[in-house]
């Protein structure tokens, strides 16, 4: 059993389980600040009945006209806590504030192209792959020649306001684009 809460600044003195790991992607304190302040209800926490963090999810709302979307800037669940329907409770949190209270066209995240567990399980949650985005990871920022950089999926789901399903390719896979063309 589990509690999905709102995201606190106080979590971050807790989430450190969550955070070491190699597919986390980790921020500076203020980056999660300004996710807080500016996006409270897009930014979640799964805790145990312990007081334990499990997982979180930090989102925000961008983009303008029919590009104007819900974004998943992060979401993580401890190793210990996976396989438990975590990131599909805060997934379904996340989707549910972008297109109720933001009214938002689709929601949007990006994922390593290794990580096929994860994009198993977005697949399976209805988002499909848009467009590839290369270096969109590296070990010396995003598009800046290091040797470990590493391409991500652009993976979206549309909502109720794409009528048209303008935010779906058949042939996402195939669209490639460099990291310095994505805003």
């Amino acid at each position: 059993m589990s509690v999905l809460r709102p995201f606190k600044a106080t979590d971050m003195f807790k989430f450190n389980n969550i955070n070491l790991d190699i597919w986390t992607e980790t921020y500076g304190i203020g980056f999660y600040l300004s996710y807080l302040s500016r996006w409270p209800d897009l930014c979640c926490v799964q805790q145990a009945p312990s007081g334990r963090m499990m997982g979180y999810v930090l989102g925000k709302a961008e983009g303008t006209g029919p590009e104007w979307h819900g974004h998943v800037t992060a979401i993580t669940v401890a190793p210990e806590y996976r396989r438990l329907s975590l990131a599909h409770k805060m997934m379904t949190l996340l989707e549910m504030v972008s297109e109720r209270i933001y009214q938002g066209f689709f929601v949007d995240l990006y994922v390593r192209c290794a990580n096929i567990v994860a994009i198993e399980m977005y697949e399976k949650m209805g988002y499909s792959v848009y467009r590839r985005v290369r270096e969109y990871y590296g070990t010396l920022g995003v598009g800046k020649g290091g040797k470990d950089e590493e391409d991500a999926f652009d993976m979206r789901k549309p909502l109720a306001r794409d009528t048209a399903r303008r935010s779906v390719r058949a042939n996402g896979r195939d669209i490639i684009v460099p990291a310095h063309d994505v805003s």
